[in-house]
């Protein structure tokens, strides 16, 4: 899943596409580079990052999703939101999936309309929101207590007839880097009990960064290496700033699983 963060602000490539012709330029790339889905966002997540508008998120998104529809017909887009608005515009415009930080829990009646939508989603785990949820994350067991919010949860998708349903622990959402990491070692189970595929979004972040005391900019190393982790803790998805490094992860994965 390669990124495409139509935000100023996000924490490594804030304001680098903030054209369209940026973004159709950073599209073509990745998808050459071997991108499955590209993950389209227009209100950036990072850890204190203030609210955007509902306004300003469709202004930024749709025009790019439809021009990268037009432009690419066979790819496949996921919105990167939380609001019930934006995803239902971002589908008709041309998404395929929603991604969504909050579980449905920052716009009443999110989850309703994901399944009208029918569109898969991908539910991820996050304590508190963005504006507050790296001030002193606490757990008393982070890996049984992501499983048990992804069970309840589930079951709520489910019953409201959403089938298709992807899980994001949400590395570095309300977590220390002790959870992230914890997470990370402990990835499998979320599949193993489940049965639903899980991505993992770790690309150039503070995990990272505050372990190797380095720059997003120079987190790409650190990322590779995580990358690998998670394809063997069963992951089978890579939310990714750089596609081509990424992919080269995977066929290497493959390898070593083919042997």
């Amino acid at each position: 899943m390669g990124i495409l963060n139509m935000t100023p602000d996000s924490f490594y490539d804030g304001g680098r596409l903030d054209t369209v012709d940026a973004v159709l330029r950073q599209a073509e790339k990745m998808l050459r580079e071997g991108a499955a889905l590209l993950d389209i966002g227009g209100a950036s997540s990072r850890p204190g990052a203030p609210e955007v508008p509902e306004a300003d998120e469709l202004k930024r998104v749709l025009p790019a999703l439809e021009a990268l529809s037009k432009a690419f017909p066979e790819a496949l887009f996921s919105i990167d939101t939380w609001r019930t608005k934006v995803a239902r515009a971002a589908v008709d415009a041309g998404a395929g999936v929603v991604n969504d930080i909050s579980a449905g829990r920052l716009d009443p009646g999110f989850y309703a309309e994901v399944a009208r939508l029918g569109v898969p989603y991908v539910l991820m785990h996050m304590q508190g929101r963005p504006q507050n949820m790296q001030q002193q994350p606490a757990y008393d067991d982070v890996v049984q207590e992501v499983l048990d919010f992804f069970i309840t949860e589930v079951q709520q998708l489910r019953a409201l007839g959403v089938r298709d349903i992807v899980l994001d622990p949400g590395f570095g959402f309300g977590k220390s880097v002790a959870h992230n990491f914890q997470l990370l070692k402990n990835t499998q189970v979320f599949s193993a009990v489940t049965g639903l595929p899980v991505l993992a979004g770790v690309s150039r972040k503070s995990m990272i960064c505050k372990v190797l005391k380095v720059s997003p900019e120079q987190a790409l190393n650190g990322t590779t290496a995580l990358h690998m982790i998670a394809l063997q803790q069963g992951v089978r998805l890579l939310r990714a700033h750089d596609v081509r490094e990424a992919r080269e992860v995977i066929q290497l994965w493959t390898q070593l699983e083919a042997v």
